[in-house]
């Protein structure tokens, strides 16, 4: 009997610091929440969805307010936004798994599939590999020529029209983020797989994860039935605008819908826990480091995050965050902000998906960080700058 006694405290010994450490993570995600529930009372926000992952799984879900201002059609957790540029990491991701099959070498010459490409110099037009538009080393000042995608030229059109802008460095030498020259990635795809591009993506990704709300396309945005209106700011009041077409036409770069739960196996995927649908050999093509990217490392300095150094590799964004490693992207489109991030060590991370761009969504992913990481805490959200200005919030409701 002294001896199961014996063992039995040697267990719960060895057991209590496991189940505090639990019990400590449990007590910072609630903790995030409470923060999270607070800041959507802000006039910053008309819908927004939130999922936290950690260890393989959902952690936590909140949704807030309405798909359209006015409305009362609550945002849930099935319910689609525009990703904007999150779109880059499926289009890396897909390149990657092409790169596995043996069908896609990045080295290959960007000229090969894309003969209307044209840069200033016939030299450089040549030395354009897939690598280089997949990590924006181009050479051409950033967004090129967005505004004639705005302005509802075809893309194919835009490229040709590369010969008439000057290059800020040689091809490979520098990073500048590029939208309409990333999206060359698709006629890659296509011609080696001799699949479109949107039937190979489902086929290879959104299929085997079950990822059923995600989508390409405007029409693919709407059809669900349960999708998130985009809005305008006027004052403290947001109005429903129009979807906008044009980066829809650069799918690879922009064009992905999806809803909070389809992102979160999204991201539990990319955290190497599908490895039937995503191995570790096309994770590691994906996320490697492959361009330090020193305007994103500046712009992290200016709003005071702990980033030291930022790094991008197949449209995936790598931080050194207060010395840990996290990957992320961001995305941004008239009326929508999304964001994925997570930390590879301890396999946690987090999904933002928003039908406006208030100040404050930016600042979720920070704040779940200082939980998550356990540091000092920094007042991202400053809601009391709204009580000083006198501003009355309506208050948006969580689930």
């Amino acid at each position: 009997m002294k001896l199961f006694a014996f063992l039995l405290a040697g267990f719960v010994a060895l057991a209590a610091p496991a189940n505090a450490q639990l019990t400590k993570e449990a007590i910072a995600l609630n903790q995030f929440g409470e923060e999270l529930d607070h800041a959507a009372a802000a006039p910053d926000f008309v819908g927004l969805a939130v999922a936290v992952v950690k260890d393989g799984r959902v952690a936590l879900v909140k949704t807030y307010g309405v798909r359209a201002a006015g409305g009362n059609e609550k945002v849930t957790p099935d319910t689609v936004f525009r990703l904007a540029s999150l779109s880059k990491g499926f289009a890396g991701t897909l390149a990657a798994i092409e790169v596995e099959d043996g069908k896609l070498d990045l080295s290959a010459k960007v000229k090969s599939f894309v003969p209307q490409f044209e840069l200033r110099r016939a030299a450089d037009t040549a030395a354009v590999t897939l690598e280089d538009i997949l990590t924006h080393r181009v050479g051409l000042p950033p967004y090129a020529y967005d505004n004639l995608l705005e302005a509802g030229k075809a893309p194919m059109e835009i490229v040709s029209q590369y010969k008439g802008v000057r290059p800020i460095c040689g091809v490979g030498d520098c990073f500048s983020y590029q939208n309409t020259t990333f999206n060359m990635i698709t006629n890659a795809i296509e011609k080696v797989s001799g699949r479109s591009y949107d039937l190979l993506l489902q086929s290879r990704v959104l299929d085997p994860l079950g990822m059923t709300e995600t989508s390409l396309g405007m029409k693919g945005l709407m059809q669900t039935g349960n999708w998130a209106r985009p809005h305008r700011r006027r004052g403290l009041d947001w109005y429903p605008v129009d979807v906008k077409e044009p980066y829809y036409r650069v799918p690879a770069a922009g064009g992905v819908n999806s809803s909070i739960n389809d992102l979160a196996k999204w991201m539990i995927a990319q955290m190497g826990e599908r490895p039937d649908v995503l191995s570790e050999k096309v994770l590691d093509e994906a996320h490697r480091k492959r361009v330090s990217t020193p305007s994103e490392s500046a712009r992290q300095r200016s709003l005071k995050t702990p980033v030291t150094a930022t790094h991008y590799g197949l449209g995936w964004r790598t931080y050194n965050y207060a010395g840990h490693q996290l990957i992320n992207h961001s995305g941004s489109v008239e009326g929508y902000f999304a964001q994925i991030a997570w930390l590879p060590d301890s396999k946690s991370g987090i999904v933002v998906l928003s039908n406006t761009r208030g100040s404050r969504v930016t600042k979720i992913v920070p704040t779940w960080l200082d939980y998550e990481l356990g540091l000092e805490k920094t007042d991202w959200f400053k809601m009391d700058e709204l009580a000083i200005a006198g501003s009355q919030p309506t208050i948006v409701s969580g689930n």
